[in-house]
């Protein structure tokens, strides 16, 4: 039975990914499109390498939603766990575990995708508070990775000593 709190959580999830789906589909195309217009008229401007950078930008847009979707599909597990009364298992351990691993591909890809043709862009139109909003979002899922590991640990602690007790009585 699906209490409040999960089902809350997961309307929260899906929502989160029905969004970020979209924008995958309809806005991401769309600030490719501009992003490939600008870089043909400032490439002279910046850096020769900046037609090399305008191509890592969507394939870091589209990688970085990849260990998105997954993370999201595990959280969803993770809330099914709760709701089997589960949750102070292993495998949500390991699910908490996989969570992490998927914020750290997420900042990784972002950085090495997006965050070279902020900085370019930042530099052509001289905006540092550009550089500034692409670091905030390229090291949120930092906060997150680091939110998961804790939880992680404290997590396989009460396994630990749950299974102490569960062996002494």
């Amino acid at each position: 039975m699906l209490s409040k709190a999960t089902f809350f959580m997961r309307a929260v999830v899906l929502f989160i990914g029905i969004v970020v789906l979209i924008f995958s589909i309809f806005l991401f195309p769309e600030i490719l499109r501009e992003t490939a217009i600008i870089a043909a008229a400032a490439s002279l401007q910046i850096s020769p390498w900046f037609a090399f950078i305008n191509f890592t930008f969507p394939i870091g847009l589209y990688a970085a939603s990849i260990p998105f979707f997954i993370a999201l599909y595990q959280t969803l597990k993770l809330l099914s766990y709760i709701d089997k009364k589960k949750a102070f298992s292993e495998l949500s351990v390991k699910i908490l575990k996989n969570i992490k691993y998927c914020a750290l591909a997420i900042c990784a890809l972002y950085m090495a995708g997006v965050m070279p043709i902020i900085y370019c862009f930042a530099k052509l139109d001289d905006a540092p508070g550009l550089v500034l909003m692409g670091l905030v979002i390229g090291f949120t899922p930092i906060v997150i990775a680091t939110f998961a590991a804790i939880l992680q640990k404290l997590l396989q602690e009460a396994i630990d000593i749950k299974s102490e007790n569960d062996l002494t009585i």
